[in-house]
């Protein structure tokens, strides 16, 4: 008897210590202490350019990257897109998907996020290189990018020795041009300050008009642009177009020194080390920061505020001239000196960069 109300009496201690088990067990824990957060999906669509476009798509898509290193609920995918025509089905595809963050890189797909953003009001959309003022639930990440091509056209200037530098641009769409008068600004501000006369071939800040490989990728569009304007006396050339970039770095290469590059949007050492010969330096907008910055934002359930958005700017290191690596010897320190000056008088606001493409 006594053996049986032992027995007895554990199963019934042992039924009490499983509920209050069950009931009691703590939520589990991630590394930074809080409860374990849900799923966040983050899901990308590339503009035509490509993932490995060594510049605005390959750098959107290291932010998220290093987002989902940084928090553990944060899972990561992308879909490329070969034409424009593509955008509205790529953006749609991950919209019914339900992703909770879904990404467009580039200008060129701002009339597709807002179509597919307005039709799926719940979901949350970010965008590069533009804003959507009346679609709340799309965060513009933007760049003002004139101010690190200021500091560039200045550096080109300086390290002239033919006196003419030139820039070309993938498309006249505002997140190219703005670096175009930037860096032509840059180029008066040299020249006003030397008494000199530095020529810019490629753009022309006043009428908005210059010199397109109409393509984002084309390297022999690059290359033959460049060709002519080396053979127009350039030095120094800045393309804004993404891989067709490439072919004029390439061929800066080859020439032996006959001209450099600054390349654009991530540093030209880090994304093509292949021509890190040729590039004197890099106007760098730090897409990787601010899509991770957005990213992590949503991961931990803080709202996206497509109202105030994201701006890089010198002063929070959104935009800057990037290293000059192997040209670092030859860069006169003087030289050196009053870019960083300039950079300091941008952030004070001694110096006003206008350019009709800023981010508002």
């Amino acid at each position: 008897m006594r053996a049986a109300r032992g027995i007895q009496m554990l199963a019934v201690l042992a039924a009490s210590g499983l509920a209050l088990s069950a009931c009691g067990e703590a939520p589990e824990e991630n590394a930074a202490g809080g409860s374990t957060a849900a799923e966040y999906n983050a899901c990308m669509v590339t503009d035509t350019g490509g993932i490995d476009d060594k510049s605005f798509n390959a750098s959107a898509w290291a932010g998220l990257e290093a987002a989902k290193a940084e928090a553990s609920n944060i899972k990561t995918k992308y879909t490329a897109s070969s034409a424009i025509a593509d955008y509205e089905p790529n953006l749609t595809d991950y919209a019914n998907q339900k992703c909770s963050f879904i990404l467009a890189v580039g200008g060129l797909m701002a009339d597709a996020t807002k179509k597919i953003a307005a039709a799926n009001p719940t979901a949350q959309f970010a965008i590069v290189d533009a804003a959507i003022p009346d679609q709340t639930n799309v965060y513009p990440l933007q760049f003002d990018t004139a101010q690190a091509s200021y500091l560039a056209g200045y550096l080109a200037a300086g390290f002239s020795k033919t006196g003419t530098v030139a820039t070309y641009g993938g498309m006249n769409i505002p997140p190219v041009t703005i670096f175009m008068d930037g860096f032509v600004d840059g180029v008066a501000k040299y020249n006003e300050a030397k008494g000199k006369n530095v020529k810019v071939l490629g753009w022309d800040k006043a009428t908005q008009k210059g010199t397109f490989a109409e393509d984002f990728t084309s390297q022999a569009k690059g290359k033959a642009i460049s060709d002519t304007f080396v053979g127009q006396g350039a030095d120094v050339i800045l393309p804004v177009a993404g891989g067709a970039g490439l072919g004029t770095a390439a061929a800066a290469k080859e020439s032996n020194g006959k001209y450099s590059v600054i390349w654009v949007d991530s540093d030209g050492c880090a994304v093509a080390a292949q021509y890190c010969s040729a590039f004197l330096s890099t106007v760098v907008k730090s897409v990787e920061g601010g899509v991770k910055e957005a990213a992590l934002k949503g991961a931990k359930g803080e709202k996206l505020d497509a109202a105030a958005g994201y701006k890089g700017t010198l002063e929070n290191g959104g935009v800057s001239l990037g290293a000059y690596h192997e040209f670092d010897s030859k860069v006169p320190a003087e030289l050196k000196s009053e870019i960083e000056q300039l950079k300091a008088d941008i952030i004070a606001g001694t110096i006003k960069v206008e350019s009709a493409a800023a981010p508002k």
